[in-house]
């Protein structure tokens, strides 16, 4: 866990009362949106119940996306009683069959919904230019990653949109959250309204 974004993401949250009574939309008012969110990643994330395990207790957030996994719907159960009891909130990336079954949230990519269903007790969506945010936005999002702000291990040969491009595209919108090459030092490059990020590395 990365001591300097376990710091933002305490700080952002003491300003979060503040920042919900001018900015927030109306669906997400009555609800207090973590700052951090931990992205699983079969590839990089080996054992993500215990990374998971070590989040910070209602701090934190964790998008599900283990899609080709043997026994996913076995982890996925896992996940769901550890953020239970750790006061997380958990959303399911493209299935939201399996995140109706956890009572968990649905994450939709470009603001995309899957299928016909439109239903999720918690929507957050992907994006990666202004049309994505816009589509996740009407689509019901309420957290929106914008990505990838900087470098990342993820995904070595995209382009990044850097803070300042983030910062455009982002700028009036409450929802939008950052992700993409997040860690203790790069966090404090995005803008102060920036209220959540996104991250795998930092928060293993």
């Amino acid at each position: 866990m990365d001591a300097k974004l376990l710091a933002w993401a305490r700080a952002t949250a003491s300003r979060v009362p503040a920042a919900k009574r001018g900015n927030a939309t109306p669906r997400a008012a009555h609800r207090c949106i973590p700052p951090l969110w931990l992205f699983t990643d079969p590839n990089r994330l080996t054992d993500p119940l215990a990374s998971v395990a070590r989040l910070p207790r209602g701090l934190a957030g964790v998008v599900f996306r283990h899609d080709s996994y043997p026994d996913r719907a076995k982890l996925a159960h896992d996940l769901a009683r550890i953020c239970r009891a750790r006061r997380l909130i958990l959303v399911v990336a493209g299935d939201p069959r399996l995140a109706a079954a956890l009572h968990a949230g649905v994450h939709l990519r470009g603001g995309r919904w899957p299928g016909r269903s439109r239903a999720g007790r918690f929507v957050t969506s992907s994006a990666h230019s202004l049309p994505d945010l816009r589509r996740a936005a009407k689509a019901g999002a309420e957290l929106i990653f914008l990505s990838p702000v900087f470098p990342t291990a993820s995904h070595p040969d995209t382009l990044t949109l850097g803070p300042a491009l983030w910062a455009r595209l982002a700028r009036g919108s409450a929802m939008a959250a950052a992700l993409g090459g997040i860690d203790g030092e790069t966090v404090r490059r995005l803008p102060r309204h920036c209220r959540a990020v996104g991250a795998i590395g930092a928060l293993a």
